[in-house]
């Protein structure tokens, strides 16, 4: 199932979109401030 990200990513910026442990992220190296985070599903313990 595809599921439209709510984090959006200004690749102009500098931002990269990554898929970690099945989250969205956004991160950029020159503006460190500016990070988002897509809540995925939950860890097991």
């Amino acid at each position: 199932m595809k599921v439209n990200a709510s984090v959006k990513a200004d690749l102009s910026k500098g931002d990269i979109l990554v898929r970690r442990r099945g989250r969205l992220y956004v991160i950029n190296k020159k503006d460190p401030n500016r990070k988002q985070r897509q809540k995925g599903p939950a860890r097991k313990k």
